[in-house]
């Protein structure tokens, strides 16, 4: 069965264009290492909650607006390969050393086996 790889970011809003191309480069990597899908998403109707929302999750600070990302594999095995390759992929020097669009210390991510799985990648 499918794995999928979650994230919620917190992004500057001055550097949402930029995420979003860097996103670009890094999705082409990911598939071409074996991600059967690669989306990121820029929150436009994500609301503060009372006790717990995806704005609350990664403290999101004014100028800020959340990313919600997940990339699909075939199955862990696939996910881990995927990963792995990518790491050490020429292409992801572009992406060191720079200045981080974003606080990674806020980013929350994991690995997820599926309880349901409907559509496309589902497999």
């Amino acid at each position: 069965m499918a794995y999928v790889d979650g994230f919620l970011i917190p992004v500057p809003k001055a550097n949402v264009d930029a995420y979003i191309e860097m996103a670009r480069a890094c999705g082409d990597i990911w598939k071409d290492h074996g991600a059967i899908e690669y989306w990121e998403c820029v929150a436009d109707d994500v609301k503060g909650g009372q006790w717990t929302s995806f704005p609350q999750a990664v403290d999101l600070k004014e100028d800020e607006v959340v990313v919600f990302s997940w990339i699909i594999y075939a199955d862990r095995a696939a996910r881990d390969a995927c990963n792995e390759k990518v790491m050490n992929d020429p292409r992801m020097a572009a992406y060191h050393g720079k200045e981080p669009l974003f606080d990674g210390k806020r980013m929350i991510f994991g690995g997820f086996a599926p309880g349901v799985a409907i559509g496309a990648a589902a497999g």
